[in-house]
Order: structure tokens, then C-alpha cells, then sequence
């Protein structure tokens, strides 16, 4: 009735073992969820700063006549070539 085999007792072990990990990877999961979300609320100015401010726009761009290169139309500069029909 309560015989103890060795399959019972690898098994009851196993089972054990399993939901074990399985608490600690869902204790390590919520753990970088928190991290990333005290993360994102620190540094929301660092990330408009790079993009150029809460609303990047599109630019216009031109290519260059000689070498296709792509420059903004607004401020277009040389491309380093001597014949480039671009300023600077």
C-alpha cells in the first residue's frame, strides 16, 4: 500500500526538480521585466535626445550628380571629390 519503489522516488524527485526551475526562471523573468521597466522610465530623455526629439521628421535628400551619394537637401555638403557640385 505504501511501498516505496524507485521509480516513485526518481519520479516524485523529478517532479520536485522541475517545479523548482520553474519558479526560478519565472522569479528571473519578472526580475529583468522590472530592471527593463525602471530602466525605460530613467532614461525616456537619453532616447529623445538621440532621435532628434519625441517627433523625428523625414527629410528630403538629393543625390549627388557625380557619385550618387545621398546628402540632406537642406544643408548638402561636398562629398570629398574635387569635382562635386556640392558646397564645404
Amino acid at each position: 500500500m505504501f511501498g516505496f519503489s524507485l521509480q516513485k522516488l526518481l519520479f516524485t524527485i523529478l517532479v520536485i526538480a522541475i517545479v523548482w526551475y520553474g519558479f526560478k526562471m519565472i522569479a528571473r523573468i519578472q526580475e529583468r521585466r522590472s530592471e527593463g521597466d525602471a530602466a525605460s522610465r530613467r532614461a525616456p530623455s537619453r532616447r529623445r535626445r538621440r532621435s532628434g526629439g519625441a517627433a523625428a521628421e523625414a527629410e528630403e535628400m538629393v543625390a549627388c550628380a557625380l557619385c550618387g551619394t545621398f546628402v540632406p537637401a537642406r544643408n548638402a555638403r561636398s562629398c570629398g571629390r574635387d569635382d562635386c557640385p556640392w558646397p564645404g
